[in-house]
Protein backbone atom coordinates (compact mmCIF):
# COMPACT_ATOMS: atom_id res chain seq x y z
CA UNK A 1 0.00 0.00 0.00
CA UNK A 2 1.42 3.45 -0.97
CA UNK A 3 1.49 6.13 1.61
CA UNK A 4 3.05 9.64 1.43
CA UNK A 5 6.10 10.79 3.39
CA UNK A 6 8.44 13.53 3.88
CA UNK A 7 11.49 12.78 4.41
CA UNK A 8 14.43 15.38 5.18
CA UNK A 9 17.82 15.21 5.51
CA UNK A 10 21.15 17.36 6.16
CA UNK A 11 24.54 17.12 4.59
CA UNK A 12 27.86 18.30 5.66
CA UNK A 13 27.70 22.18 4.48
CA UNK A 14 31.23 21.67 2.35
CA UNK A 15 29.28 18.95 0.02
CA UNK A 16 30.02 20.14 -4.00
CA UNK A 17 26.43 20.47 -5.39
CA UNK A 18 26.97 18.14 -8.31
CA UNK A 19 28.01 15.04 -5.49
CA UNK A 20 24.49 16.76 -3.53
CA UNK A 21 22.16 16.52 -7.20
CA UNK A 22 24.16 12.54 -7.09
CA UNK A 23 22.97 11.60 -4.13
CA UNK A 24 19.43 13.11 -4.53
CA UNK A 25 19.30 11.22 -7.86
CA UNK A 26 20.56 7.60 -6.34
CA UNK A 27 18.16 8.02 -3.74
CA UNK A 28 15.52 8.71 -6.38
CA UNK A 29 16.18 5.71 -8.63
CA UNK A 30 16.02 3.36 -5.80
CA UNK A 31 12.63 4.46 -5.30
CA UNK A 32 11.22 4.75 -8.83
CA UNK A 33 12.75 1.60 -9.44
CA UNK A 34 10.51 -0.07 -6.62
CA UNK A 35 7.53 1.67 -8.05
CA UNK A 36 7.47 4.58 -6.10
CA UNK A 37 7.34 8.76 -6.94
CA UNK A 38 9.80 10.99 -5.56
CA UNK A 39 10.18 14.92 -5.43
CA UNK A 40 12.85 16.57 -4.08
CA UNK A 41 13.01 20.40 -2.92
CA UNK A 42 17.58 21.87 -2.00
CA UNK A 43 16.27 24.29 0.43
CA UNK A 44 19.58 25.34 0.60
CA UNK A 45 22.64 26.07 3.93
CA UNK A 46 21.01 26.83 7.36
CA UNK A 47 22.55 26.39 10.73
CA UNK A 48 21.91 23.88 12.55
CA UNK A 49 20.16 24.87 16.02
CA UNK A 50 23.16 22.85 18.18
CA UNK A 51 26.56 21.32 16.63
CA UNK A 52 25.93 17.62 15.15
CA UNK A 53 28.90 15.67 14.01
CA UNK A 54 30.83 19.29 14.69
CA UNK A 55 28.98 21.10 12.39
CA UNK A 56 27.16 24.21 13.04
CA UNK A 57 26.09 24.30 9.51
CA UNK A 58 24.72 22.07 6.82
CA UNK A 59 22.18 21.60 3.63
CA UNK A 60 18.93 20.92 4.09
CA UNK A 61 17.01 18.58 1.32
CA UNK A 62 13.33 17.64 1.79
CA UNK A 63 12.29 14.21 -0.31
CA UNK A 64 8.44 13.35 -0.19
CA UNK A 65 7.90 10.05 -1.13
CA UNK A 66 4.66 8.03 -2.15
CA UNK A 67 5.35 4.02 -1.97
CA UNK A 68 5.59 1.66 0.74
CA UNK A 69 7.03 1.12 3.92
CA UNK A 70 9.54 -1.31 2.66
CA UNK A 71 11.01 1.64 -0.17
CA UNK A 72 11.77 4.24 2.80
CA UNK A 73 13.50 1.68 4.82
CA UNK A 74 15.77 1.28 2.47
CA UNK A 75 16.40 4.75 1.43
CA UNK A 76 16.83 5.28 4.99
CA UNK A 77 19.74 2.22 4.96
CA UNK A 78 21.23 4.29 2.62
CA UNK A 79 21.76 7.53 4.14
CA UNK A 80 22.41 5.86 7.49
CA UNK A 81 25.34 4.62 5.25
CA UNK A 82 26.05 7.61 3.70
CA UNK A 83 29.35 9.71 5.15
CA UNK A 84 28.01 12.77 3.73
CA UNK A 85 24.58 12.78 5.77
CA UNK A 86 24.76 14.19 9.30
CA UNK A 87 20.88 13.55 10.21
CA UNK A 88 17.73 12.74 8.67
CA UNK A 89 14.08 12.32 9.92
CA UNK A 90 11.08 10.50 7.79
CA UNK A 91 7.63 11.29 9.02
CA UNK A 92 4.46 9.43 7.37
CA UNK A 93 2.14 12.18 6.21
CA UNK A 94 -0.73 10.87 4.54
CA UNK A 95 -2.99 10.09 7.78
CA UNK A 96 -2.33 14.04 8.80
CA UNK A 97 -3.33 14.66 5.15
CA UNK A 98 -6.68 12.84 5.43
CA UNK A 99 -7.57 14.40 8.56
CA UNK A 100 -6.89 17.65 7.45
CA UNK A 101 -9.44 17.18 4.46
CA UNK A 102 -11.79 15.82 6.67
CA UNK A 103 -11.84 18.84 8.89
CA UNK A 104 -11.80 21.53 5.90
CA UNK A 105 -15.04 19.05 4.46
CA UNK A 106 -16.60 19.38 7.71
CA UNK A 107 -16.14 23.20 7.35
CA UNK A 108 -17.38 23.54 3.89
CA UNK A 109 -20.18 21.91 5.25
CA UNK A 110 -21.21 23.93 8.13
CA UNK A 111 -20.30 27.02 5.43
CA UNK A 112 -23.37 25.91 3.16
CA UNK A 113 -25.45 25.35 6.00
CA UNK A 114 -25.18 28.56 7.77
CA UNK A 115 -25.23 30.16 3.94
CA UNK A 116 -28.73 28.84 3.28
CA UNK A 117 -31.18 31.62 3.59
CA UNK A 118 -33.30 31.84 6.50
CA UNK A 119 -36.92 30.68 5.98
CA UNK A 120 -39.08 33.35 6.12
CA UNK A 121 -40.92 34.85 8.73
CA UNK A 122 -44.79 34.37 8.96
CA UNK A 123 -46.59 36.65 11.71
CA UNK A 124 -49.14 35.01 13.35
CA UNK A 125 -52.57 35.91 13.69
CA UNK A 126 -51.81 38.38 16.48
CA UNK A 127 -49.46 40.31 14.10
CA UNK A 128 -45.97 38.88 15.57
CA UNK A 129 -43.58 36.41 14.69
CA UNK A 130 -43.71 33.12 15.62
CA UNK A 131 -41.02 32.18 18.72
CA UNK A 132 -38.58 30.26 17.98
CA UNK A 133 -38.36 26.92 19.17
CA UNK A 134 -34.92 25.17 21.00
Amino acid sequence: MNRTYELMFIVRPDMVDEDLNKLISTLGSSVTSAGGTIKSEIWGKRRLAYTVRKFNDGIFVLLIIDGTGAMVHEVERRLRVTEQVIKFITVRTDEELKRLDKIKKLRDAKKKTSAAPAAPVTPEAGGEPAPATV
